[in-house]
C-alpha cells in the first residue's frame, strides 16, 4: 500500500513544474538554512514511511519467529509506521482535494 502512495505522489509531484527542483533555486535561504524543494521534501518522508514500514514488519516477524524481540518493541514499531502512513495518507488527500478545488477554477 506504501508503495502505491509512494507513486502516486512521486508521479504527481514528478509531473508538476512547480515543484521541481529548478524552481526551488530562486527562492530566497533564511537564517542560512539550505531550502529543500517540496517535492524533496515529500520525497523524504514517503521514504522514512518505508523504512517505518520496514522496521515494522521485521520487528513483528522477529517476534512470530521467537528471535527475542520484545512484544511492546513490535507494537511501536508498528503504530510508528501506522502514525506515518496516516500522515501520508492525510497529506495525500489534501493534495488531492486542492488539486480537485484548483481544476474546479474557473478564469
Amino acid at each position: 500500500m506504501i508503495q502505491t502512495l509512494t507513486g502516486t505522489l512521486t508521479a504527481a509531484i514528478g509531473s508538476s513544474p512547480a515543484f521541481n527542483s529548478t524552481s526551488a533555486a530562486n527562492l530566497p535561504v533564511t537564517a542560512g538554512a539550505p531550502v529543500a524543494p517540496f517535492g524533496g521534501m515529500l520525497q523524504s518522508m514517503l521514504d522514512q514511511t518505508s523504512a517505518l514500514d520496514a522496521n515494522a514488519a521485521q520487528a513483528v516477524n522477529g517476534l512470530l519467529n521467537g528471535q527475542g524481540v520484545d512484544i511492546h518493541d513490535a507494537m511501536i514499531a508498528t503504530e510508528k509506521a501506522d502514525m506515518a502512513f496516516e500522515l501520508a495518507l492525510q497529506l495525500r488527500n489534501k493534495a488531492v482535494g486542492a488539486y480537485q478545488q484548483m481544476m474546479s477554477m474557473q478564469f
